[in-house]
């Protein structure tokens, strides 16, 4: 019974992040950092490594982390409860877009053309691209900038923080993807995924 009052809040978590990060994917990243930070179930480098798996498997990032961090803790207290977890976790955060999805259904093909609701997306789009990319800047810090800002005291300190493999990297698969335009993702993630190694980055 103990267990129970971490069970409801990892629900009420991710059933919160479901239903306010609107565009889904990268807009759930804000929401997922500030779980982290308020509960410990797990750092920003475990998120950055769930993106990494996210976009080089199925499965969109806040279900992945969703069902990574449920089964993480509910494993810490046994195995069973790891699996029981993950599902709940991602269970409680598909579970408000679906619901939304319903309700919304049924009144969308009525009111499509109503200024109401014109004027509600109208402000949705861009809520979500500011969510959208205030994420990827986040990311985009972490990954070059993987000590943080704390060091930055000086001009001089900015090219001892920055990490030129991974810019060199990110360069390289931007290249890629604009000059070989046929090629399939899986191949540049998996030179990706071999340069990491050999390069331990």
């Amino acid at each position: 019974m103990t267990f129970l009052p971490t069970v409801l809040r990892l629900c009420g978590e991710f059933f919160l992040t479901g239903l306010f990060a609107v565009g889904g994917g990268l807009a759930t990243l804000p929401f997922l950092y500030e779980i982290g930070a308020k509960t410990g179930w797990f750092t920003e480098s475990d998120v950055l490594d769930m993106i990494a798996v996210s976009e080089s498997t199925p499965g969109p990032i806040g279900v992945n982390m969703a069902t990574y961090t449920g089964f993480t803790v509910g494993s810490a207290e046994n195995g069973l409860m790891g699996v029981v977890c993950g599902v709940l976790a991602t269970l409680s955060l598909i579970l408000p877009s679906l619901l939304i999805g319903i309700i919304i259904s049924g009144f969308l093909a009525r009111f499509k053309d109503s200024p109401l609701v014109n004027g509600t997306f109208s402000f949705l789009r861009p809520a979500s691209t500011a969510l959208i990319t205030a994420a990827g800047f986040g990311v985009a810090e972490k990954v070059f900038f993987p000590e943080g800002f704390a060091g930055l005291t000086s001009f001089g300190a900015f090219f001892t923080l920055f990490d030129y493999k991974a810019l060199i990297l990110a360069a390289a698969v931007t290249v890629a993807v604009i000059f070989w335009k046929k090629a399939h993702p899986i191949y540049l993630i998996l030179a990706s995924a071999v340069v990491g190694i050999v390069f331990s980055m």
